[in-house]
């Protein structure tokens, strides 16, 4: 399934009852495959809008995109999860939420790069991913050579890459990755963000899960990854979207 998912003929295939609940929020939520019709346009036939793309993989329960999209409402931020029921209260809130900056994603974060063209995505957000703990579980992270070939590929040339956890061996497992990894430089990293960095913009937010992390003492990890894409070329913004 892992090596599938990432080709072009993988469908989804699935039977639970909140896929179809979610068609009552069609307006803004695109599921499966429906979003890869608007790969390489999402501004202009999505959004309707020429801004910067901003995409979460792994959304959770919207806390970081709902007040990220109300402080930034120049943006077009896409937010993007796979489970069912979910995404369908996500999409609840999402619906009644003041700020219409954005779109949501019931669909797998391996699939990418059939959801965006190249250099697309301006920023890229991945916060708190399952760190699949089990070693024989390991294989489903998707924190792998693969996946970051495509986050490279969909992001614009110096395009950033944000990530947190709190889990210390998935955190390692990303910092082995990418030591043989050509697409990326690590400008920033912490195994202890709020004691070492607490005025980075990723200690400006907390998720539901991380606060439930934090008050249990443990350490948030993080890491901020720049693409390489066009490393001789103007840099791109510094801004975080």
């Amino acid at each position: 399934m892992k090596e599938r998912v990432y080709n072009q003929d993988f469908n989804y295939t699935h039977n639970n009852p909140y896929h179809d609940r979610l068609s009552e929020f069609k307006h803004f939520v695109l599921r499966d495959k429906e979003g890869e019709k608007a790969q390489g346009h999402w501004n202009q036939t999505i959004f309707n809008k020429q801004a910067p793309l901003v995409l979460e993989i792994g959304t959770g329960f919207g806390h970081f995109m709902m007040d990220y999209c109300a402080k930034n409402p120049h943006i077009n931020f896409v937010g993007m999860d796979y489970r069912f029921k979910r995404s369908f209260q996500l999409a609840k809130k999402l619906d009644a939420h003041p700020t219409k900056n954005f779109k949501y994603l019931r669909a797998r974060g391996e699939r990418i790069t059939f959801l965006f063209g190249e250099s697309e995505v301006d920023t890229l957000f991945y916060f708190f991913p399952d760190p699949w703990p089990k070693t024989r579980h390991q294989k489903k992270r998707l924190f792998q050579a693969h996946f970051l070939q495509s986050a490279y590929k969909i992001l614009r040339p110096s395009g950033k890459f944000f990530i947190k956890t709190d889990h210390d061996d998935y955190a390692k497992w990303m910092l082995k990755a990418l030591e043989s990894d050509p697409h990326f430089d690590i400008e920033f990293k912490t195994f202890d963000l709020y004691q070492e960095y607490p005025d980075h913009f990723l200690a400006s937010f907390s998720t539901k899960f991380e606060g439930i992390f934090l008050a249990q003492g443990i350490k948030i990890k993080a890491l901020v990854l720049t693409s390489k894409k066009g490393t001789n070329g103007p840099l791109g913004s510094e801004r975080p979207h």
